[in-house]
């Protein structure tokens, strides 16, 4: 039988983990039903990749776990939506083919993680306890604004789910913009945050930075974000 679209589980004490499932073999979700309810966590399911999609979107899930072959919409689609959204949730997909190109190929789509069918459940979970745990460090560090995210570790940005390249001076930059959490940061303190000066040399360094950096992460978007306060500094929000 098929497994019931939400499945629940209720626990007394602490937060229960919620994943979404989205996969159209039914035995399969009949195994991951099973797996995720003894590893303790909440789920949900869809059948095919136009239901995960609308799910992942307008839900709040820790996780996803996606199969590749699906109808309506495969994995791999669903995946670079949910990216050009900029819906990070991380994402573990499953296939039945397990060669390194589509292994390389469901990365390259945004997914976190591949576990080839048929799999272990202890395997499954504990890939599944991985993303989860280093969704939290990842959370932990991520500075963002509006579908703009930046990884002060890794230096990873991405808008709107695109990665965007910056140079070391430009993180540094958008670092300082972002942690001032949409306030107005002075030429000077953005010298001081990025080149570690504590005067202003008198030079047109911050300008150059902040037009190169507004070109990366405000060209070909139609809200800018970097904020030019005349006679004061800079700030990244949203225009009002």
């Amino acid at each position: 039988m098929w497994p019931a679209l939400v499945h629940r589980v209720v626990f007394v004490v602490g937060n229960v983990m919620r994943l979404l499932i989205v996969e159209d073999e039914p035995k399969t979700a009949e195994l991951l039903k099973t797996a995720l309810m003894k590893g303790g966590y909440e789920s949900a399911f869809a059948v095919d990749g136009d239901s995960g999609l609308k799910q992942a979107v307008e839900g709040t899930f820790d996780a996803l776990v996606c199969d590749i072959m699906l109808p309506k919409l495969d994995g791999l689609s669903l995946v670079r939506e949910l990216r050009r959204r900029g819906i990070m949730t991380p994402v573990l997909m499953l296939s039945a083919r397990g060669e390194v190109e589509q292994r390389v190929e469901g990365l390259d789509a945004g997914a976190d993680d591949y576990l080839p069918k048929p799999f272990a459940t202890s395997e499954l979970l504990a890939r599944v306890r991985s993303l989860l745990r280093r969704n939290s460090l990842k959370k932990a560090a991520l500075l963002s604004a509006d579908d703009l995210h930046f990884d002060p570790v890794t230096r990873e940005t991405r808008r709107a789910g695109r990665r965007v390249e910056l140079s070391s001076r430009e993180a540094l930059l958008l670092e300082c913009l972002l942690k001032a959490e949409g306030a107005v940061v002075s030429r000077r303190d953005i010298i001081s945050a990025v080149w570690e000066y504590d005067f202003d040399p008198g030079t047109n360094l911050v300008e150059v930075y902040v037009r190169r950096l507004r070109d990366k992460i405000d060209r070909d978007h139609a809200e800018p974000l970097i904020q030019t306060v005349r006679g004061l500094g800079y700030a990244l929000r949203p225009q009002p």
